[in-house]
């Protein structure tokens, strides 16, 4: 197969060609004007090392650097064929959908790198994507985990671990949102009874429009890399090196996809459920899916819009977030009026809410897990499905606790400190309705529920470390320390990453029809369970020791060095423990047994069908007839199948029994 075939590999060179168009267009109108083809010819680069060459080198084409990224995604997304159809429609050329392969001759392998109208196939590409991100932003994490082992340390210097932390944070995030749409895209329609989503070319343009994303995002380390943490606040990030563009601009493609894909849930649990599943008979992972979308939907713009505001502010001189002092390019011009507290309420508008955007699927995997493993009706149904909806509506009054410290008007403290507490009602009806799922079942001691299991006793860390920092009083001392940092990763950790393991290992044997190995999946939890608690609580030590976050370096004073070096051996054997799950899964199992149609005897209707299974997974249409958890239940039946094309009679319905 020659390697032209492959989409990705269009993709990229359409990308590289829209790069250089994008670049060349603004140097050359800049010519064609009179005007010098560099905006600061004061700027010299800065040959004394490599990182320094390359934070120095590109900063005076900055404006025709970041056109030339804008352009790098449109050509990908042409290159790769994300628009093709689109395009034929604007001409008037009819394009026929059809499932399965889009490219004749091709092997099955390749349409994971090609555009595919699949959602099997777009949610293995989304879930391999972000796996791709959580490998490199963990391994930036393991390189700035030894700069901080112990204290004083040279190991990296201030300027690349400045650009690593800031790095792994969005990387990091960015893994999470494309492991959020791997579970959506994947799991959603099958746990509905549909054999897509509502908008098939939708739906691969918001996989494919991350790829660029993901690259302008990981390139940026390379050409200057930024300092700013996670966040980007100005005015610091109006004056950081060329990579805080290219952060800017990736984080705004992901978030588009996020848009996007999120839209496509929605309409496609409003209008293509099966007949007879209501509301209230939908498996309860569809349900926080629905709440996370509805957060994605009409959040994510903020995000958006406070970062291109930064990057006008930079390439145009729009001071929206400028208080007043030199511009950055230009030492003797002032300018004032704008306010950094603003791009604080548009970005934290988005991003705590984004917190459940993270979490909320991986909520939905525990109470989706534990009545299977529990052979016992989940406790609380319609309580659990409503807290979701409840912790997306209350989401988006909390936002300005991350602003306690930052200048904001002090009346306004008060009100999101109530709101912020608030959060932990629906959040605790999902503690009680597990706890009661669980009390006096027969629990099978699977990979797939002793992460759920796991993630329930690290969420919880997250959970009560996260009143310290939601009440003004003790927030005002702990903000921007390691206890914040350790708060952060149990609550994505317990919140997103050990349910999404969970997942993995529970729906693998029917993606692929073969079981993994269970000894290889009981040590990845046996190892990165303990490992993030000392990790997790090894943070919040040292953060309330006195470690600020985001700096290179610390005192011996301090007297956390021992705890340091114990929460940079933890970071260690989780990363070996996610290296032995990737083996487990993707070398090791191609060798491995052969999976039944239902090893884990579960009611929901994507079971019912042979695994691996078939291009259209309902070959007739799944009729509910019950409820979704009804397990233990001798007799209770979920879901029947009408009749094939001339059959005499329904199929055989799918019972609870045991």
């Amino acid at each position: 197969m020659r390697v032209l075939k492959l989409g990705l590999v269009r993709g990229l060179l359409g990308g590289i060609m829209g790069w250089l168009f994008g670049f060349a267009l603004v140097i050359g109108a800049r010519l064609a004007l009179g005007l010098p083809a560099k905006w600061n010819p004061n700027l010299v680069a800065d040959t004394s090392t490599v990182w320094r060459f390359l934070a120095t080198a590109f900063a005076p084409y900055e404006p025709a650097m970041v056109v030339g990224a804008i352009f790098f995604a449109i050509g990908f997304m042409i290159g790769v064929g994300a628009v093709t159809d689109w395009l034929k429609w604007a001409r008037g050329i009819e394009t026929p959908f059809h499932h399965g392969a889009r490219i004749p001759g091709t092997p099955e392998w390749a349409r994971y790198f090609n555009v595919d109208y699949s959602h099997k196939v777009i949610g293995v590409q989304y879930g391999i994507t972000g796996i791709l991100l959580l490998g490199v932003g963990g391994t930036l994490a393991m390189i700035f985990r030894l700069q901080l082992a112990q204290p004083e340390l040279n190991f990296v210097q201030p300027d690349a671990f400045n650009t690593m932390i800031s790095a792994h944070g969005m990387i990091m995030i960015g893994a999470i949102l494309l492991g959020v749409g791997a579970m959506s895209n994947y799991l959603v329609p099958l746990m509905i009874g549909a054999n897509d989503m509502a908008f098939p070319r939708l739906n691969a343009f918001a996989f494919w429009i991350n790829v660029p994303g993901a690259l302008l995002l990981s390139s940026a380390m390379f050409i200057g890399g930024w300092n700013t943490g996670w966040t980007g606040y100005p005015p610091l990030s109006s004056q950081a090196p060329l990579g805080v563009q290219y952060f800017f601009l990736g984080v705004f493609f992901i978030g588009l996809s996020s848009i996007l894909g999120s839209l496509n849930v929605i309409v496609t649990t409003i209008t293509m459920r099966s007949p007879g599943m209501s509301l209230f008979r939908m498996p309860i992972f569809v349900w926080a899916a629905f709440a996370t979308s509805i957060i994605q939907l009409t959040a994510t713009q903020l995000i958006g819009l406070s970062f291109l505001m930064v990057l006008m502010q930079r390439i145009m001189g729009m001071g929206f977030f400028d208080p007043g002092g030199p511009v950055w390019y230009e030492v003797d011009k002032w300018v004032g009026g704008g306010n950094p507290i603003l791009f604080q309420h548009l970005f934290w508008f988005y991003s705590h809410p984004a917190v459940y955007v993270f979490i909320l699927p991986g909520l939905g995997i525990i109470s989706e897990l534990l009545p299977v493993f529990s052979r016992k009706p989940l406790f609380g149904y319609k309580w659990v499905a409503m807290s979701s909806m409840a912790i997306a509506l209350v989401g988006f009054l909390v936002w300005a606790h991350h602003m306690f410290v930052s200048g904001m008007s002090n009346f306004l403290r008060v009100p999101f400190m109530m709101s912020t507490l608030l959060v932990a009602v629906p959040t605790g009806v999902k503690f009680f309705s597990w706890l009661g799922t669980l009390w006096g079942g027969r629990i099978e001691y699977k990979t797939p529920m002793l992460f759920a299991l796991g993630a329930i006793s690290v969420f919880l860390i997250g959970g009560l470390t996260g009143p310290p920092l939601g009440t003004v009083a003790t927030d005002m001392n702990l903000t921007d320390t390691y206890f914040v940092v350790g708060h952060f990763h149990a609550t994505m950790f317990g919140g997103f990453v050990f349910p999404f393991f969970a997942a993995l290992y529970y729906w693998f044997p029917k993606a692929t029809g073969r079981m993994y190995n269970e000894r290889l999946g009981q040590l990845h939890f046996w190892l990165m369970t303990p490992a993030f608690w000392v990790m997790s609580l090894g943070q919040i030590f040292v953060g309330t020791h006195g470690m600020r976050r985001r700096i290179a370096s610390y005192e011996f004073e301090l007297g956390i060095g021992d705890a340091q070096m114990m929460v940079t051996i933890a970071g260690f054997v989780i990363f070996t423990s996610v290296l032995i799950m990737l083996a487990n899964l993707f070398v090791l199992s191609w060798r491995a047994q052969r999976a039944g149609a239902n090893p884990w005897r579960s009611r929901g209707l994507e079971w019912q069908v042979p695994s691996p299974m078939p291009e259209m997974t309902y070959a007739t249409t799944p009729i509910v007839v019950g409820e979704p958890y009804d397990y233990g239940k001798p007799g209770s039946t979920y879901v029947q199948f009408a009749p094939a094309p001339l059959a005499p009679a329904l199929g055989a319905g799918v019972t609870g029994g045991d």
